[in-house]
C-alpha cells in the first residue's frame, strides 16, 4: 500500500466535484514520483469529522495530500477545471515536486 494519498474532498450533485473526480479516477497516479493513491469522501458524509467539513464545505472540490513522508496533510491548490487529464497529471507532479523538494 502507498503511504502518499490524495484526498479528494468532494460532494455529490456537484459538476466541478464530478468531473474533477473524472479526470482523476482515469489517470495512472502510480506512475507520479512518490506514486499516490486516491481518496475520494464526499464531504457530506456522516464519517467526515465537523472540522473538515466546516473547513471545506464552501471550497469543495478541494484537493489535500495525505503524506506519510512529510507527516502532515497539504491542501494542494485550487485546481482549474479545464485542465485535460494528462495536463492534470502534470500539475500534480509539478506539485509533489515542489512539496518534496523541501525534504
Amino acid at each position: 500500500m502507498n503511504s502518499e494519498v490524495l484526498i479528494l474532498y468532494s460532494r455529490k450533485d456537484c459538476c466541478l466535484c464530478q468531473t474533477l473526480e473524472k479526470k482523476l479516477s482515469r489517470i495512472c497516479l502510480d506512475n507520479l514520483n512518490p506514486s499516490i493513491e486516491l481518496t475520494i469522501v464526499d464531504i457530506d458524509s456522516k464519517t467526515v469529522s465537523l472540522d473538515i467539513q466546516m473547513k471545506y464545505t464552501n471550497e469543495v472540490p478541494v484537493i489535500v495530500l495525505d503524506s506519510t513522508r512529510l507527516l502532515k496533510k497539504i491542501e494542494l491548490p485550487r485546481v482549474s477545471p479545464r485542465l485535460k487529464e494528462d495536463m492534470l497529471l502534470s500539475w500534480i507532479q509539478k506539485n509533489l515536486n515542489i512539496l518534496y523538494k523541501k525534504i
